[in-house]
């Protein structure tokens, strides 16, 4: 990264200097993805989801994933008054050339910081005007089962659980960069992918679902941040959906049906990942946390296990009807 000016705030949020994996060269990738939040830095690297999918591509052989999030005002203005691209983080290479550009979708106050970045990033904003040449922008998170008021700025979207969907996508462009074939005959390929929405094509969309939360993994090499986060700890989903079926929340019923991890598979990966991290906390993420089948037994192993290594245990989204004394005594 180039010298930034004294008048750009917390410029750590774009330094890229992380603890982090090792990368496959860029000429070596077969397909090249950015991964874009459309929020700050320290919001999009609370999102268990990026990095999620950030490890998920760059463990499948062939594939080079970078990530980029939307910069701050000041930053947006440096970029704009010197004529300079959105860049990824990683690398600093333009969005613009990469193959595909994923955005994460989880709240609609972040729709126009999405067009600053397709404006930054020199890409058009409507999928209409896009080139053959211009990256394949997609779409996902909870606001793509409501995608109407930002379905024109979309290439595709994915409904539902990301995981498998997006190495489905990955291997249709990187057949279409080994083979031939024109941008319209990619998207006619993505829209028989289930759980991708293809504006223009497709008729209607099933949700994807992950039937088994095992196939979605554990970080195995969690990114550690170039400056404190808003989620400043180990994250680890110990749970997806819930049964209870609240009327006013959207997650309940977007992340249906509820699915629970092997509590002796948390157990193990927190016992061997949680103190090479350098955390003082672990997250135990899940709609409702007290639901979770074997919520005191892991709470209680848990503490013990990390206690030692002085690592507090914390339990979000909490219900005080499903909580169980024991727990309560524990934490």
């Amino acid at each position: 990264m180039d010298l930034l000016p004294p008048s750009i705030r917390k410029p750590s949020r774009y330094s890229g200097c992380e603890v982090r994996p090792s990368r496959i060269p860029w000429e070596e990738a077969k397909v090249r993805i950015l991964l874009g939040f459309p929020d700050v830095y320290e919001i999009g690297m609370s999102h268990l989801g990026i990095l999620l999918l950030h490890e998920i591509l760059n463990h499948r052989a062939g594939t080079l994933c970078e990530r980029v999030f939307a910069p701050w005002r000041d930053m947006e203005e440096h970029l704009r008054s010197r004529d300079l691209p959105l860049s990824s983080l990683e690398s600093a290479r333009p969005a613009a050339d990469f193959d595909i550009l994923g955005f994460s979708l989880c709240y609609e106050l972040t729709y126009t910081n999405l067009l600053a970045m397709l404006d930054l990033a020199g890409i058009p904003l409507t999928a209409s005007d896009r080139r053959e040449e211009d990256p394949l922008v997609l779409g996902g998170g909870v606001c793509t089962l409501n995608p109407a008021p930002v379905l024109p700025f979309f290439d595709a979207l994915v409904v539902g659980d990301g995981e498998e969907a997006v190495l489905d996508i990955v291997l249709q462009v990187e057949r279409r960069k080994r083979d031939g074939g024109s941008r319209a005959g990619l998207l006619a390929g993505l829209a028989r992918i289930a759980g991708v929405y293809v504006p223009g094509i497709s008729t209607g969309v099933a949700r994807r679902v992950l039937p088994d939360l095992a196939k979605s993994p554990l970080l195995s090499s969690p990114i550690l941040p170039a400056m404190r986060v808003v989620h400043d700890r180990l994250s680890i989903e110990i749970s997806r959906g819930c049964t209870r079926g609240c009327r006013f929340c959207q997650a309940g019923y977007v992340y249906r049906p509820l699915r629970e991890r092997d509590p002796l598979l948390l157990l193990r990966y927190l016992q061997e990942t949680a103190p090479k991290t350098g955390y003082d906390e672990v997250g135990l993420l899940s709609l409702s946390a007290a639901d979770y089948g074997c919520i005191d037994r892991l709470v209680t192993e848990a503490m013990e296990t990390l206690a030692p290594e002085r690592i507090s245990v914390s339990l979000p989204s909490l219900r005080l009807d499903a909580l169980r004394e024991n727990t309560v005594r524990q934490i």
